[in-house]
C-alpha cells in the first residue's frame, strides 16, 4: 500500500499486490498530483524508492504542478503522518481475522482504507 495523507484526515491510497519500487512510487505522485488545487508539501523518508535518479528526475515536473518534496531527516519516522497510518492500521485497528490469510490482511486493508476519516481516524491536534 501507497498513501498520501494530510491533518485533515484526508487519504489517497493505492494498494498494489506486488513490491513497491521507485516506478510504482513515481506512477503514483504523477498521479496524485494531478488533483491537487493548492501549492502542497509531500512529506518522506529516505528510502531507496525515494531517492533514486528516476525519482529526483521527477521532482522539476512535480513541482511545476505545485507540489514540493520535503525529505526528512534520517531515522525520524514520527514526523511523516503516513507513519501513524501504519502504526495504528498495524498495532490498533487491525483484527485478528486480519491475521487468518493474506486474502483476509487484503480484505482489512481494504476495509481501513475505504473507511477511513469516519470509522477510523487519526487526531492530530
Amino acid at each position: 500500500m501507497l498513501g498520501f495523507l494530510n491533518t485533515d484526515n484526508q487519504l489517497t491510497a493505492y494498494t498494489f499486490l506486488s513490491t513497491i519500487d521507485s516506478d510504482i512510487v513515481i506512477a503514483c505522485i504523477d498521479d496524485f498530483v494531478k488533483q491537487l488545487t493548492q501549492r502542497t508539501v509531500l512529506v518522506i523518508d529516505n528510502a531507496k524508492i525515494h531517492t533514486s535518479d528516476a525519482f529526483f528526475d521527477r521532482i522539476g515536473i512535480w513541482e511545476a504542478k505545485g507540489l514540493e518534496i520535503f525529505h526528512l531527516p534520517t531515522y525520524s519516522p514520527q514526523l511523516n503522518l503516513i507513519e501513524i497510518l501504519w502504526l495504528k492500521m498495524k498495532y490498533q485497528w487491525i483484527d485478528f481475522s486480519a491475521y487468518l490469510s493474506f486474502s483476509h490482511l487484503v480484505e482489512y486493508v481494504e476495509k481501513v482504507i475505504i473507511n477511513f476519516g469516519t470509522e477510523y481516524q487519526i487526531n492530530f491536534v
